[in-house]
């Protein structure tokens, strides 16, 4: 056996901004701040987020920013690097507020992200059949369809079937009502059945679980919030895209200027988009 041969992974490279070195001691300590699926990768963006606030305290140094610190709500303090920071990304990066018509467009273009849920009341019989068991399946769908037929013909029976026989205990005991359902509370499969079903209408519905005879007895469809009582909540979403955007196009603007070693970041010498 060749002694010579170390099992020891090599240590990281030293990483330094413009000559300044960032601890290692700092990083580990950071890791806690960047989870990730393996250590390597967490390391990483600690050491990342610890070279960013480098450059941007070296640029606060540079110009000469003074500021003082600020408390938030709980009273928690700044410290005097957090001000620095804070005070050169207010001065240095301009982002503009969206407009009226910005706002309108992005409303327009998403209109399903401001429209509530439609609300379903159902009951439902359930045959349960295992999805592997093809043999089961199907003779869980035929007792579904003469479940469905029985229905048909007398709806009076439907609660006596669905606790005599629905494999569902929770709604059993109700006659198969589900109560009041919305998007989310039962499972894909389901719910697209409950979209296409008008009030009245009986139907089966095949789910993982197996067939579900199932009755609509009410449906309140979803409303779309109006724009004037959506538009503080885009202009806010817009801002804060922008603002991340041209935060990072600045610190990467700053990374083209450094001597970064150890790590790399994406470099850019193009000018600021105002």
């Amino acid at each position: 056996m060749d002694c010579s041969v170390s099992n020891t992974l090599p240590k990281p490279k030293a990483i330094s901004v413009n000559g300044v070195v960032i601890p290692r001691e700092a990083i580990a300590q950071e890791v806690q701040n960047h989870p990730a699926e393996k250590p390597i990768l967490a390391w990483q963006a600690a050491a990342r987020a610890l070279v960013v606030r480098e450059l941007l305290l070296q640029e606060a140094a540079r110009l000469g920013i003074e500021t003082e610190a600020l408390c938030d709500p709980e009273g928690r303090r700044e410290t005097a690097e957090e001000a620095a920071m804070r005070a050169l990304v207010e001065r240095e990066v301009k982002t503009p507020e969206p407009d009226e018509k910005a706002c309108l467009r992005f409303y327009q273009q998403n209109l399903q992200r401001f429209r509530s849920g439609d609300l379903y009341e159902v009951a439902h019989i359930l045959i349960a059949a295992p999805r592997g068991d093809q043999a089961a399946r199907t003779a869980a769908r035929e007792q579904a369809e003469t479940v469905l037929a029985a229905v048909k013909a007398d709806p009076r029976v439907f609660s006596d079937l669905a606790s005599n026989h629905s494999a569902c205990s929770t709604s059993a005991v109700e006659g198969g009502r589900l109560g009041q359902i919305g998007r989310g509370q039962t499972v894909p499969e389901f719910e697209a059945v409950l979209e296409r079903m008008l009030p009245g209408e009986l139907t089966i519905a095949e789910t993982r679980y197996g067939y579900h005879v199932v009755r609509m007895d009410r449906r309140a469809e979803g409303q779309t919030m109006p724009f004037e009582l959506a538009r503080e909540r885009i202009s806010g979403y817009l801002t804060a895209c922008v603002e991340h955007r041209a935060l990072a196009q600045y610190i990467s603007i700053l990374a083209g200027r450094a001597d970064i070693k150890g790590i790399s970041l994406v470099a850019a010498d193009s000018p600021l988009v105002q």
